[in-house]
Protein backbone atom coordinates (compact mmCIF):
# COMPACT_ATOMS: atom_id res chain seq x y z
CA UNK A 1 0.00 0.00 0.00
CA UNK A 2 2.80 2.41 0.90
CA UNK A 3 4.17 1.70 -2.71
CA UNK A 4 1.15 3.04 -4.21
CA UNK A 5 0.44 6.12 -1.96
CA UNK A 6 2.36 8.51 -4.57
CA UNK A 7 0.52 7.09 -7.52
CA UNK A 8 -3.10 7.84 -5.50
CA UNK A 9 -1.60 11.69 -4.49
CA UNK A 10 -0.67 11.99 -7.74
CA UNK A 11 -4.46 11.04 -9.36
CA UNK A 12 -6.04 13.39 -6.21
CA UNK A 13 -3.92 16.03 -7.09
CA UNK A 14 -4.94 15.60 -11.02
CA UNK A 15 -8.70 14.88 -10.06
CA UNK A 16 -8.53 18.24 -8.10
CA UNK A 17 -7.10 20.27 -10.83
CA UNK A 18 -9.79 19.28 -13.30
CA UNK A 19 -13.03 19.70 -11.28
CA UNK A 20 -13.47 23.71 -11.97
CA UNK A 21 -13.31 22.58 -15.98
CA UNK A 22 -15.72 20.60 -15.34
CA UNK A 23 -18.67 22.72 -13.56
CA UNK A 24 -17.73 25.44 -16.94
CA UNK A 25 -20.38 24.54 -19.60
CA UNK A 26 -19.44 25.40 -23.31
CA UNK A 27 -21.88 27.66 -25.20
CA UNK A 28 -21.34 29.77 -28.53
CA UNK A 29 -21.60 33.82 -27.38
CA UNK A 30 -21.71 36.86 -30.00
CA UNK A 31 -22.23 40.47 -29.19
CA UNK A 32 -23.82 43.01 -31.79
CA UNK A 33 -23.17 46.33 -30.94
CA UNK A 34 -24.97 49.80 -31.49
CA UNK A 35 -23.16 50.00 -34.83
CA UNK A 36 -21.10 46.70 -35.13
CA UNK A 37 -20.54 43.18 -34.47
CA UNK A 38 -18.52 43.73 -31.06
CA UNK A 39 -17.14 40.27 -30.49
CA UNK A 40 -18.37 36.53 -32.33
CA UNK A 41 -19.75 37.13 -35.33
CA UNK A 42 -19.16 33.58 -36.17
CA UNK A 43 -20.31 32.81 -32.52
CA UNK A 44 -17.38 31.16 -31.14
CA UNK A 45 -17.38 28.56 -28.28
CA UNK A 46 -16.44 29.76 -24.73
CA UNK A 47 -16.16 28.36 -21.69
CA UNK A 48 -18.31 30.14 -19.00
CA UNK A 49 -19.35 29.36 -15.24
CA UNK A 50 -22.87 29.40 -15.38
CA UNK A 51 -25.17 31.35 -16.84
CA UNK A 52 -25.99 34.55 -19.36
CA UNK A 53 -24.47 37.23 -17.25
CA UNK A 54 -21.41 34.73 -17.52
CA UNK A 55 -21.15 34.21 -20.81
CA UNK A 56 -21.18 38.06 -21.57
CA UNK A 57 -17.91 38.17 -18.58
CA UNK A 58 -16.25 35.63 -21.01
CA UNK A 59 -16.67 37.34 -24.16
CA UNK A 60 -15.52 40.37 -22.41
CA UNK A 61 -12.02 38.85 -21.73
CA UNK A 62 -12.05 36.86 -24.73
CA UNK A 63 -12.59 40.10 -26.64
CA UNK A 64 -11.30 42.39 -24.51
CA UNK A 65 -13.85 44.94 -24.33
CA UNK A 66 -15.92 46.71 -21.62
CA UNK A 67 -19.24 46.11 -19.90
CA UNK A 68 -20.80 47.39 -16.84
CA UNK A 69 -23.29 46.28 -14.49
CA UNK A 70 -25.70 48.04 -12.44
CA UNK A 71 -27.46 46.52 -9.16
CA UNK A 72 -30.88 47.29 -9.27
CA UNK A 73 -33.76 45.42 -6.97
CA UNK A 74 -34.22 43.30 -9.62
CA UNK A 75 -31.10 41.91 -9.85
CA UNK A 76 -27.75 43.08 -11.96
CA UNK A 77 -28.89 44.81 -14.97
CA UNK A 78 -26.07 45.49 -18.11
CA UNK A 79 -26.07 49.20 -18.54
CA UNK A 80 -23.57 49.56 -20.65
CA UNK A 81 -21.75 47.36 -23.47
CA UNK A 82 -18.60 48.83 -25.34
CA UNK A 83 -19.17 52.20 -25.78
CA UNK A 84 -22.80 52.99 -25.53
CA UNK A 85 -24.93 53.20 -22.32
CA UNK A 86 -28.51 52.17 -21.92
CA UNK A 87 -31.24 55.10 -21.81
CA UNK A 88 -34.61 55.26 -21.60
CA UNK A 89 -35.97 53.61 -24.67
CA UNK A 90 -32.60 51.81 -25.85
CA UNK A 91 -30.66 49.55 -24.17
CA UNK A 92 -28.15 46.18 -24.08
CA UNK A 93 -30.63 42.76 -23.74
CA UNK A 94 -29.72 39.23 -24.60
CA UNK A 95 -31.51 35.91 -26.30
CA UNK A 96 -30.73 32.22 -25.16
CA UNK A 97 -31.36 30.01 -28.12
CA UNK A 98 -32.98 32.95 -29.85
CA UNK A 99 -35.22 33.26 -26.45
CA UNK A 100 -35.27 36.40 -24.68
CA UNK A 101 -35.98 34.74 -21.58
CA UNK A 102 -38.58 36.73 -19.00
CA UNK A 103 -35.43 36.85 -15.99
CA UNK A 104 -32.33 38.45 -15.59
CA UNK A 105 -29.34 37.28 -17.23
CA UNK A 106 -27.78 35.65 -13.71
CA UNK A 107 -30.72 33.49 -13.52
CA UNK A 108 -30.63 31.93 -17.19
CA UNK A 109 -28.51 28.44 -16.17
CA UNK A 110 -27.02 27.79 -19.65
CA UNK A 111 -26.53 23.99 -20.67
CA UNK A 112 -23.26 23.17 -23.10
CA UNK A 113 -24.23 24.15 -26.51
CA UNK A 114 -26.98 27.07 -26.06
CA UNK A 115 -26.63 30.26 -28.31
CA UNK A 116 -26.00 33.28 -26.16
CA UNK A 117 -26.61 36.36 -28.53
CA UNK A 118 -26.28 39.92 -26.59
CA UNK A 119 -27.15 42.99 -28.52
CA UNK A 120 -28.31 46.93 -28.37
CA UNK A 121 -32.10 47.46 -28.76
CA UNK A 122 -34.19 50.44 -29.08
CA UNK A 123 -37.80 49.59 -27.83
CA UNK A 124 -40.54 51.06 -29.28
CA UNK A 125 -44.68 50.88 -28.83
CA UNK A 126 -44.63 47.42 -30.38
CA UNK A 127 -40.86 46.21 -28.44
CA UNK A 128 -37.85 45.43 -28.99
CA UNK A 129 -35.85 44.26 -32.75
CA UNK A 130 -36.41 41.05 -34.44
CA UNK A 131 -32.53 39.33 -34.27
CA UNK A 132 -31.70 37.82 -37.42
CA UNK A 133 -30.23 34.23 -37.97
CA UNK A 134 -28.56 33.04 -40.86
CA UNK A 135 -28.68 29.66 -42.03
CA UNK A 136 -27.10 27.57 -45.14
CA UNK A 137 -29.19 26.52 -47.46
CA UNK A 138 -25.98 24.80 -49.72
CA UNK A 139 -22.53 25.86 -50.33
CA UNK A 140 -22.99 29.66 -51.11
CA UNK A 141 -26.89 29.49 -50.52
CA UNK A 142 -28.33 31.48 -47.61
CA UNK A 143 -31.62 31.80 -45.50
CA UNK A 144 -32.10 34.71 -43.45
CA UNK A 145 -34.81 34.42 -40.62
CA UNK A 146 -36.04 37.15 -38.04
CA UNK A 147 -36.98 35.96 -34.44
CA UNK A 148 -39.20 37.94 -32.42
CA UNK A 149 -38.22 37.50 -28.31
CA UNK A 150 -40.09 34.47 -28.23
CA UNK A 151 -37.94 33.10 -30.84
CA UNK A 152 -40.76 32.56 -33.61
CA UNK A 153 -38.90 32.89 -36.84
CA UNK A 154 -40.22 34.64 -39.99
CA UNK A 155 -38.80 34.65 -43.35
CA UNK A 156 -36.51 37.68 -43.06
CA UNK A 157 -37.74 39.59 -46.53
CA UNK A 158 -35.74 42.43 -48.00
CA UNK A 159 -32.47 41.17 -45.72
CA UNK A 160 -29.14 41.77 -47.52
CA UNK A 161 -26.37 39.25 -47.24
CA UNK A 162 -22.94 40.68 -46.99
CA UNK A 163 -19.48 38.77 -48.29
CA UNK A 164 -16.31 40.87 -49.58
CA UNK A 165 -17.12 44.10 -50.03
CA UNK A 166 -20.76 42.44 -51.81
CA UNK A 167 -24.11 42.90 -51.19
CA UNK A 168 -26.79 40.58 -52.82
CA UNK A 169 -30.33 41.62 -51.67
CA UNK A 170 -32.40 38.29 -51.03
CA UNK A 171 -35.82 37.02 -52.27
CA UNK A 172 -37.79 35.82 -49.65
CA UNK A 173 -34.94 35.93 -47.46
CA UNK A 174 -33.23 33.62 -49.12
CA UNK A 175 -29.95 34.17 -52.05
CA UNK A 176 -26.96 32.58 -53.39
CA UNK A 177 -23.95 34.39 -53.07
CA UNK A 178 -21.54 32.52 -55.49
CA UNK A 179 -18.17 31.63 -55.04
CA UNK A 180 -16.61 33.97 -51.98
CA UNK A 181 -13.63 33.74 -49.26
CA UNK A 182 -14.75 34.97 -45.91
CA UNK A 183 -17.71 35.16 -43.63
CA UNK A 184 -21.30 36.41 -45.03
CA UNK A 185 -23.49 38.79 -42.98
CA UNK A 186 -27.05 39.63 -43.16
CA UNK A 187 -28.77 42.96 -41.89
CA UNK A 188 -31.97 44.01 -42.26
CA UNK A 189 -33.08 47.77 -41.49
CA UNK A 190 -34.76 47.83 -38.06
CA UNK A 191 -33.24 44.38 -37.06
CA UNK A 192 -29.82 43.04 -35.24
CA UNK A 193 -27.23 42.08 -37.45
CA UNK A 194 -27.14 37.97 -38.79
CA UNK A 195 -24.56 35.91 -36.93
CA UNK A 196 -21.53 35.38 -39.73
CA UNK A 197 -21.11 31.59 -41.91
CA UNK A 198 -18.27 31.20 -44.33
Amino acid sequence: MLRRLPVLIAVLAAALLLVPAAFAVRVHVRVEGKTQTIFGAAEPKLSVKANALDALEAASLAGEFYYHVTVTGYGPYVDQIGRYPATASSGWVFKVNGVSPPVGADAVTLKTGDRVLWYWADFGPSGGPPTLELKRVSRNCYRVLAQDDSGKATVAAGAVLHVGGRSVRTREGAACVGRHHGLVKATLPGAVRSNALA
